[in-house]
């Protein structure tokens, strides 16, 4: 399979998201990136899943981080089933409305606990999880050959938020086909990721961006500057609704509007979910909304609310990117 790290941004690379190093997993702080590289420490899977509440990681950085704590409590507790128990409820419920990493963790324990026969175990663990990210990868690579059949020369492309691995190799994989485009990044309040992340990830790989402010979007589709929206997605149902960073409805309505399609890219579905009633929406402390990287923006005494994701009807989505191909 293509080695996909050298397409990737350094904050996406495998080495860049999450190591063990001297029985410590370290996951790199995407709050502080691209100002400063620094590294928070994790002892055991409950300090990660602590780290992933505080998003500290977000995206796709919770599954691999959750995945690493896995070798991390089979090098600390060994055979332990009710550690891995403790672990895989502690992990999953991190965040709740991506379950993707919950349904991973949940499907990764039978294979661990049939490990426990083997002779150097965490070794076991280990090669369990390195196989399970390596499937990850070939998932990406597969959706972004989906994903830039979607794509045509000149196009002004529109993402929300960190549209992670697949979209950043869709945009290599048009480059390698001579195509020019420009990505558009709207900052993504109130962690600003879509400036911190998308667009320095972008100007790092070289490729066209603008940076713009959550509310120009509709703007500059009515200057027909946007051909494509494109985002990742925390979660998909089968009757094509889907979740995404707040923000995401606002402009898919938009785009709906001025005839743009929307296209999220997906890993899977999640089967237990039948509709929109049986999704969690996240709220986060409504004091992160009054704030910008420590700087306040509003007194102590305003009200706020913080609902982290978006529902996306099925009647917006144009299609679901996914590995086996684009579901319409």
């Amino acid at each position: 399979m293509m080695d996909i790290q050298k397409l990737l941004p350094f904050i996406l690379r495998h080495e860049n998201v999450a190591v063990i190093e001297h029985g410590i997993l370290y996951i790199t702080d995407r709050q502080s990136y691209p100002f400063e590289i620094r590294r928070v420490a994790c002892s055991d899977a409950s300090e990660t899943a602590d780290a992933i509440r505080r998003m500290v990681t977000q995206g796709g950085g919770p599954l691999e981080a959750a995945l690493r704590a896995m070798v991390l409590t089979a090098m600390k507790k060994g055979k332990d089933r009710d550690a891995f128990d403790l672990a895989v409820r502690a992990l999953a419920g991190a965040r709740p409305t991506n379950t993707t990493m919950k349904r991973e963790l949940e499907a990764l324990l039978p294979d661990i606990l049939m490990g426990f026969d083997q002779e150097d175990f965490v070794s076991y663990v280990d090669e369990l999880v390195q196989s399970r990210l390596a499937h990850y990868d070939e998932c990406y690579l597969a959706m972004a050959r989906n994903g830039v059949r979607l794509v045509d020369d000149g196009d002004g492309i529109l993402t929300t938020c960190f549209p992670e691995h697949s979209f950043f190799l869709t945009l290599a994989l048009a480059t390698e086909k001579g195509f020019s485009f420009r990505v558009f990044a709207p900052e993504t309040r109130p962690f600003l990721q879509g400036a911190r992340l998308t667009a320095s990830g972008l100007a790092e790989m070289g490729y066209e961006h603008t940076l713009i402010t959550d509310n120009m979007v509709s703007s500059f589709m009515s200057q027909g500057r946007i051909d494509k929206y494109m985002t990742a997605s925390d979660l998909a149902l089968r009757d094509r609704t889907v979740v995404n960073k707040i923000g995401t409805l606002g402009n898919a309505i938009a785009a709906k509007y001025y005839g743009i399609p929307y296209y999220p890219f997906a890993i899977g579905f999640d089967e237990g979910k039948k509709g929109i009633s049986d999704i969690e929406i996240e709220y986060r402390d409504p004091g992160e909304v009054k704030m910008i990287r420590g700087v306040r923006t509003a007194p102590e005494g305003v009200s706020a609310e913080y609902p982290c994701f978006d529902i996306i009807p099925s009647s917006l989505v144009t299609g679901i990117v996914m590995p086996e191909g684009i579901v319409r």
